[in-house]
């Protein structure tokens, strides 16, 4: 069970703010509520509108989130039946005080640098019998793009290393050739989401990757269609959240 893989075609998705009118129009064809998010003030711009820096979802209808934006996403979420729990830790600005939601997941584990992960994150996710693969990339949902239940793309070499010795089917690509305003580049996780066990979503062309050719059969081979949302530059938008709320 992998939480960020809707077990039915998604119909609402959480996203940057930010994002362009192509992106937007794009995602509503594909018959998506869009749920905008709110700028949290306490981190570095460049993040500030990313979804997986405040949100964690713990299971398919359950979602942690910091306590700094909580008030917003309760008033936003509140009729789709999806329950949110208030996090413990409220966020701050330099690292690692705005890594304690940005967890990566796959089936039946999570991947943080637990030292650093809110604890009532950490207690819900014991309450699901999810193994601690503990890692020292903080960024770690930003850095793991998910692919499947059991497979996903990263350019961390050892969140790579550690995942293939679990058995877990990780694509290692180049770091960089992702926009991300007010840094040198964004990170692979923060560009897709899954719509369902099958169907992806990119915020871009993988044209100007290095590594377009093995993302693209990365996808193929494991049987996920993959859909572009804009013709341009891939952009770190802090990873689509979709869900399930009908």
């Amino acid at each position: 069970m992998n939480p960020f893989i809707p077990k039915h075609m998604a119909d609402l998705a959480i996203v940057d703010r930010r994002i362009d009118e192509e992106i937007e129009k794009n995602l509503k064809k594909l018959g998506l509520r869009i749920i905008k998010t709110i700028k949290c003030n306490e981190v570095d711009d460049s993040i500030s509108y990313h979804p997986d820096i405040v949100i964690h979802p713990v299971n398919h209808n359950t979602l942690v989130i910091a306590p700094n934006v909580f008030d917003y996403y309760k008033e936003e979420l509140k009729d789709t039946g999806i329950k949110l729990i208030k996090g413990e830790k409220y966020l701050g600005c330099k690292y690692p005080a705005d890594i304690a939601y940005n967890v990566g997941r796959l089936s039946g584990i999570a991947i943080h640098n637990f030292k650093y992960t809110d604890e009532v994150l950490k207690l819900h996710l014991k309450k699901e019998n999810i193994e601690f693969i503990n890692v020292k990339q903080g960024y770690s949902k930003c850095s793991l793009a998910i692919v499947g239940e059991d497979s996903a793309i990263t350019s961390d070499y050892p969140m790579y290393n550690k995942l293939t010795s679990l058995g877990y089917k990780i694509l290692l690509v180049k770091p960089g050739n992702i926009i991300l305003k007010g840094q040198n580049y964004g990170f692979i996780g923060g560009t897709n989401g899954s719509l369902y066990n099958g169907k992806s979503i990119i915020s871009g062309t993988l044209n100007e990757h290095p590594n377009k050719n093995e993302i693209f059969n990365f996808f193929l081979d494991n049987r996920v269609e993959l859909i572009f949302l804009s013709k341009k530059t891939l952009l770190d938008i802090g990873t689509i959240i979709t869900l399930n709320y009908h």
